[in-house]
């Protein structure tokens, strides 16, 4: 039996022209049973105006939004609950912890919203959280007085202390250094761990998506392009702008020269030399596109002795510094990553040997 779907949300809200901003359409399908979906995309996609029509913030033209089979909103028979009544939990990009109480009393005010549960389970889970998210020592201080991660924290346990039925998180590791970013994503885990509620993450970082998301969703002006489970998105981009747009993957011309569905393999030809990799279903010998493969998978050789199958020769342009080590920048706009050993046998060379495991072979079609 298949899981439940967590999230069915078809969405259509349109936005008029005002001033110096275009009309705008939101279009899209959200539909997931993973614990943690992420919506990736560049600023003006509609990422944040879809967490506000999902929390009941703003109100779709059309579309029906259904979590955990309750019904939140249904154009088609005028169901719109208003957001307290949703029991989302809301994170915003400043936190919106209110600036005049303290920790607690943020709590407190959110527990508000808790149906069904006694004072004394209220206060219980209050104290639980606090403790769980290292508040406990702060719960007397006001906004003002907290760090950055502090703030993150506080926003996170007054997220869940009203018993949530969806979490909406927008940005929310944005203005932090990668100290406190890491920190904010054991914390999530955690809340995962707390929490059955489905979590639906924004985020413009790719790294971010990476580390947080089970279920994505890449969008574009108010589109999805891609959808699914992260490893089929990431290991396959629906298209050469997808590619592009992640700037993960090294792209280059190809044409397919072999395919052996009996062998279950293929070749390309890529800059003059030979790739090896799985059989691609529904294509023919002759079609051009390019060979998409993600830079972690992509390694440097020095170029010395036979080129072997899978073993690219490409100038290199230049090198830039890494967080990794140092990254290597080739023609055609290919690049890959290497530790600082590793760039001290290839310093100084001019040709080098892009070799590409045949299991990380990608081929996208004109």
């Amino acid at each position: 039996m298949s899981a439940p779907i967590k999230i069915d949300a078809r969405l259509l809200k349109r936005l008029p022209a005002l001033g110096d901003d275009e009309a705008f359409e939101l279009n899209i399908h959200l539909k997931s049973d993973s614990p943690t979906t992420v919506l990736w995309g560049a600023s003006g996609a509609g990422k944040t105006l879809a967490l506000n029509c999902l929390g009941g913030f703003s109100e779709p033209n059309e579309g029906r939004i259904l979590i955990n089979d309750e019904l939140y909103f249904d154009a088609a028979t005028r169901v719109n609950l208003p957001p307290r009544l949703r029991r989302c939990g809301y994170m915003f990009q400043d936190h919106a912890l209110f600036p005049h109480m303290t920790v607690r009393e943020n709590l407190k005010f959110a527990a508000s919203a808790a149906r069904n549960s006694s004072r004394l389970d209220k206060h219980r889970r209050m104290n639980d959280l606090l403790e769980a998210f290292e508040l406990t020592d702060l719960s007397a201080r006001k906004p003002a007085q907290l760090s950055g991660g502090e703030k993150q924290r506080a926003a996170l346990a007054r997220m869940l202390v009203g018993d949530p039925h969806l979490l909406l998180l927008d940005e929310p590791t944005r203005g932090l250094d990668a100290r406190l970013r890491q920190a904010f994503y054991e914390v999530l885990r955690t809340t995962r761990e707390r929490s059955q509620a489905p979590i639906v993450l924004v985020t413009h970082d790719l790294e971010e998506c990476m580390q947080l998301s089970d279920y994505v969703c890449l969008m574009e002006a108010g589109r999805f392009v891609q959808s699914g489970l992260r490893e089929q998105v990431f290991a396959r981009p629906a298209n050469l702008e997808v590619a592009r747009a992640l700037g993960a993957y090294n792209l280059l011309p190809a044409k397919i020269t072999a395919l052996d569905p009996s062998r279950d393999t293929c070749s390309l030809d890529v800059a003059g030399s030979e790739v090896q990799g799985r059989y691609i279903k529904g294509r023919l010998i002759g079609d051009q596109g390019h060979l998409c493969v993600r830079q972690t998978e992509s390694r440097l050789l020095p170029n010395i002795g036979r080129r072997e199958p899978n073993q690219i020769l490409l100038r290199t342009i230049g090198v830039t510094p890494s967080a990794q080590g140092t990254k290597v920048l080739l023609e055609q706009g290919a690049a890959a990553v290497v530790s600082e050993t590793e760039y001290a046998h290839l310093r100084g060379e001019d040709v080098l040997k892009l070799e590409i495991p045949p299991s990380a072979v990608y081929f996208i079609a004109k």
